[in-house]
């Protein structure tokens, strides 16, 4: 048993708390146990100049942590953002573009920002899976206004974190597990059961091929688990695996 009481393949309780911004098109804030991150989804009709006159939408997102987001205070982040925080956006917009049609989702852009209220590992992780919840609130608003005219989502998608700790592949790990853990790995998978990204470091031991296949599977339930949570928030029988 771990130190929170789960077994080595449970998720910790996760949450979606729908519309919890005014005036954002699509919103939500995503529990993972006690990480707590903020996602709100603001649609844009003014594309970018490099994707002018093609037709297709773009969706993009942005990551802050909040300064007291962790047990001791962080310095806000201006313009000029660190590497962790550019990576984890370029891992965000990557993740949840493979959700879309962009053919479909028409000339605009969806921009998905994820603030960390509170984090005990998995932030990315969480971001992404919440992320879509957002995302997928705004798009199911604008086609009851008319504005999109076809469903433009090809996959459900969410991530999770899994690693080794002290020889044992966990999955969902909390801050405690995340920094004493050998192997580091993050998974971000489509309803269906494809792979979009996989992070996957040796902090200590290298870890063979074995316990790799041991992590992909931990992640592919986890995955499986998340996707049927945000189906169940979402409630909308249109929305693909």
């Amino acid at each position: 048993m771990r130190a929170d009481g789960r077994s080595p393949a449970q998720l910790r309780p996760v949450s979606f708390e729908l519309n919890t911004a005014l005036h954002a098109e699509g919103s939500c804030i995503v529990s993972f146990g006690d990480t707590r991150v903020w996602c709100t989804a603001s649609v844009d009709e003014n594309l970018p100049r490099w994707r002018k006159d093609s037709g297709e939408g773009w969706v993009t997102g942005e990551y802050r942590m909040l300064p007291r987001a962790t047990d001791t205070r962080t310095r806000r982040e201006g313009d000029k953002i660190k590497g962790r925080t550019a990576e984890i956006q370029r891992l965000i917009g990557r993740s949840l573009r493979a959700a879309v049609d962009f053919e479909a989702l028409g000339p605009r852009v969806i921009t998905i920002d994820c603030d960390v209220l509170a984090a005990d590992g998995g932030t990315r992780t969480a971001a992404i899976t919440g992320g879509f919840v957002a995302m997928a609130l705004a798009i199911r608003g604008l086609m009851k206004q008319g504005v999109i005219k076809k469903n433009p989502f090809i996959h459900t998608v969410a991530a999770v974190s899994v690693g080794i700790v002290r020889g044992e592949p966990l999955l969902d790990l909390p801050y405690v597990e995340d920094v004493a853990a050998d192997t580091d790995m993050n998974v971000v998978m489509t309803g269906a059961g494809s792979f979009i990204e996989v992070q996957g470091t040796a902090e200590a031991a290298p870890y063979s091929r074995a316990e790799l296949n041991s992590l992909l599977d931990l992640a592919e339930t986890g995955c499986a688990r998340l996707v049927e949570l945000q189906h169940q928030a979402l409630q909308w029988p249109g929305l693909p695996r």
